[in-house]
This record gives C-alpha cells, structure tokens and sequence, in this order.
C-alpha cells in the first residue's frame, strides 16, 4: 500500500539498487544499458498501465464485491497484457506518460476501456460476468487461460480497437488461422465503420483516399496469446532461454503468469530475474469523470520495477505478441523459426502453417468435438487453480 504513494523523485537514490550489470535489461521488445539509460528503463516502465487490487467500486453485477482484493491478481494482470496491446494500436510502442502532461483523447479512450464500471470494455466487472461462461464463479480465482479466453469473447464489442484475438491452444500456433482471422475484415467505407483510422483527420474525407482506406482495413491487428504450461511443478530450465527471447522481440505483449498464489505481468528481464508489475496493491476505485481527463496517476506504477528470478516461475504461462501489420505477424514467424535453431533453447509451442491433419480429425482422439473438450483443455491449463488459495483479508 505505502508503494502506491510514493512518488518518482522519493525512490530516484533507490534505483541504484536495479543490478549494475553488463548485461542488458530488456522490456517488452526493448534492449536498454543499465548504465546510460536508466531514467528511459524507468520512463518505459512507468509508461505502462497498471492495474490493481482496487476497492469500493460500483458491485459487480449489482449485488456482488465491490473490491477484488485477494480474488483479482490474475484479472489484473490480464488488463495489462491487453492494455499494452491497446497501447501499441492507438497510441504506438514509443508513446510515453509523462506526470501531469495532459495526454491524447486515444490514450483516455484507452484507459476508460479498464475502468472499474460496469460498461468498460475490459472492466472487472466485464472480465468477472463473462467468466462466468467459462465456468469460474465471481470472486474465484483465474488462470492465465481463462483470462485469455474471456478477453478474447469482450474485444468482439470493442468496434473501436477492430482487433484479431487468437488463443493458440494444443501448444501450436496454426499461421494458416491467424491469417483467416486477421482478413476477415470487410474493406471499411467510412469513418463511421472504421473509427480506429481516424479517416477525418488522416484523409480529409477525400474520395480519391477510400482505396487507401480500404487497403489498411484488410488486416486486423493481431493479438496473439498463447497459453502454456513449462514443466510440472515448477518451470524446465530447457525453456528459459526461449522464454527470454520472447520479450526481445518487437511485437512483444509481455507474459502473465506468477508464483503460487500470486500473479503478475512480467514486461521484460534483465539476467537471470524476470521484471514484472505486481497487482497487489489496493487502491480506492476511480470515480469516472464525464470529461475526459481521467485522474489517472495510480493507473502507472512510479517506482522501479519488481524483479523476480525466472527459476521461480510458475509453469503455467500464458504469452503475449502484437502484430499490427501483416508484416509484423511475418516478422514474427521469421523470428520464432530463427529461435527453433538457438543451441540451448527449447520451444515453447509449434508454429505450423496449417492445422495438422490430427488435430482437425476429432475420431483419432476419441472426443467429440463439444464443449467437452475445450473443458477438458480449459481443465488442463488452469490446473494450477488448485494450488492457489484465497486468503481472507
């Protein structure tokens, strides 16, 4: 609780104590010097949405908690995740939050998407009711792939963001079914179909621009999560080096996962320690204002990051990239065939160009194809639910 209120220039002596190493820190795709570059770590880290425990917000579905105090790390964490790729959509990997700056309307938008109400997209109140769905109660605790799923079903409503949301399941990204999703989009005709170009401000309404539009519309940004469980109990050292790399890349959204009964959003490494934000922090709700500017200095975390060793990991992870463009989900494909031939570096997950043919053939498992499946996979990832207890605060 006492963190939350420190502020930048409280701390700025203590972030000597980030390790004064050779070695690079990395941050969501970002390669920094400890040694020249520690206020850009700092600002980068800061830069990024931040959400916690909150309390004394609107009930959830009228009659349920009005705080996710002890039930809601994993929620949390799962806003982030998403946060982050709203932020590389509409206000770009470079953009950075400076205290009392008045920022764009986009970033507002953004940041409304998570407030703690229950018309948010990504609100608690959303993510806890549509789990619902996934057979989690309000109040119990999720793991990473039941966040995952339930993001997934709330970005169909936000027209705004238009995003591709693909959970990769099985271990396998399939390429041939991102590329289905992500050229799905009907070619847009106007501004009214397509807010997130802003046509009125990039091209003036002019009808000589409406293919350039429309060229624009054919590939929804990709969000690409990709649930997976690194060991039995505790994570296969054969995988760290993968894991590594993950945030070394450009399109990088990041990992959410933790320790037993705690979870957190890890943005990067530096060493052998994983750099991550941690949701368990209580803070009062935000009263929504009707203007746009939110008071939002709680919404980023001003000290230095927390640091974990990645041997401490929880196996059960789920990963997180961002292709804005067909090329960046190109690039990105390049890169993980790249890191199959790292000595040392363990795959985590396939990536295929099709479906492979036992998969799709349901009768070579035995299963049918219902929802009994998906609640055997649903089952198998979040396994780790058993080991986490609610404590009563």
């Amino acid at each position: 609780l006492f963190l939350a209120t420190l502020t930048y220039d409280t701390l700025r002596f203590e972030y000597e104590d980030f390790p004064e190493t050779k070695e690079p820190v990395w941050i969501l795709g970002r390669k920094y010097s400890v040694f020249t570059e520690k206020e850009e770590i700092l600002l980068d880290v800061t830069s990024r949405l931040w959400f916690t425990y909150r309390k004394n917000f609107p009930a959830i579905g009228g009659t349920g908690p009005t705080s996710d105090t002890g039930w809601g790390c994993m929620l949390r964490c799962g806003q982030m995740i998403f946060a982050q790729a709203l932020v590389c959509r509409h206000l770009g990997r470079d953009w950075r939050w400076i205290k009392g700056k008045r920022q764009t309307d986009n970033y507002y938008n953004v940041l409304n998407a998570f407030i703690d109400k229950k018309d948010s997209y990504y609100s608690i109140h959303q993510i806890a009711q549509m789990g619902v769905g996934e057979g989690k109660s309000i109040g119990q605790w999720y793991g990473p792939n039941t966040v995952a799923q339930v993001l997934r079903k709330l970005a169909t409503f936000d027209t705004w963001s238009s995003l591709a949301v693909h959970i990769a399941m099985d271990n396998t990204v399939v390429m041939e079914e991102i590329r289905r999703l992500c050229q799905s989009n009907v070619p847009c005709a106007g501004a009214a179909a397509c807010p997130a170009l802003e046509s009125d401000v990039l091209y003036n309404g002019c009808p000589e621009d409406v293919g350039l539009r429309e060229g624009l519309a054919l590939w929804k940004p990709l969000v690409l999560l990709i649930p997976l469980r690194l060991g039995l109990t505790e994570i296969n050292e054969a995988y760290i080096e993968t894991l590594k790399h993950c945030f070394m890349m450009p399109q990088s959204l990041g990992v959410i996962g933790g320790k037993p009964n705690s979870a957190h959003y890890f943005i990067g490494y530096v060493g052998e320690e994983l750099i991550y934000l941690d949701p368990h922090t209580t803070q009062p709700a935000v009263e929504p204002s009707d203007s746009s500017c939110l008071p939002d200095e709680s919404f980023h975390c001003q000290h230095p990051p927390c640091r974990m060793s990645i041997a401490e990991l929880d196996p059960s992870i789920a990963v997180g990239f961002f292709c804005n463009t067909e090329a960046d989900f190109n690039d990105w494909c390049q890169q993980i065939k790249k890191l199959s031939l790292v000595r040392g570096a363990l795959p985590m997950f396939e990536l295929v160009e099709r479906q492979p043919s036992h998969f799709s053939n349901p009768d070579v498992l035995n299963l049918t194809p219902d929802s009994s499946d998906a609640d055997r996979l649903e089952r198998f990832f979040d396994s780790e639910d058993e080991d986490f207890e609610i404590l009563s605060l």
